[in-house]
């Protein structure tokens, strides 16, 4: 159950937002092995004024912060970063060097899932080690 985070600058198309929302998922459905059905994001836009970045970044800069439980190998979470950035190159055409993701994990004790429950105490239907 990954809460995505996502910011870029405003005054983007529909399709922009929409094709980098679903690179995200997808990226974490094939890398990370998510459920296909486990979609929990959010995308801001930014004023030019709100948002300060480097000189070496594009308009198209992208952050992209995910919280997630803990138990993906490196090998997983270096796999994620490759496709996430493969297919925002593809679509809607992000210049690797404009991304930065940023992965938190937090123990699944810190997550109130079904009715208040900790995450640690509930069948969450997938396998996080991967």
């Amino acid at each position: 159950m990954p809460l995505v985070k996502i910011e870029i600058l405003k005054g983007y198309s529909k399709e922009y937002k929409k094709a980098i929302l679903d690179a995200v998922h997808d990226a974490l459905v094939e890398s990370i092995k998510i459920p296909d059905d486990d979609r929990f994001q959010r995308l801001y836009e930014l004023e030019k004024e709100n948002f300060e970045f480097p000189p070496n970044k594009s308009e198209h800069v992208t952050l992209i912060e995910i919280t997630m439980f803990p138990g993906r190998s490196l090998e997983a979470k270096k796999a994620f970063y490759q496709n996430l950035v493969d297919k925002l190159a593809k679509n809607p055409g992000i210049d690797g060097d404009d991304i930065t993701t940023v992965l938190y994990e937090l123990p699944m004790d810190n997550w109130a899932l079904r009715g208040g429950k900790p995450a640690s105490e509930v069948d969450i239907g997938f396998k996080i080690d991967v």
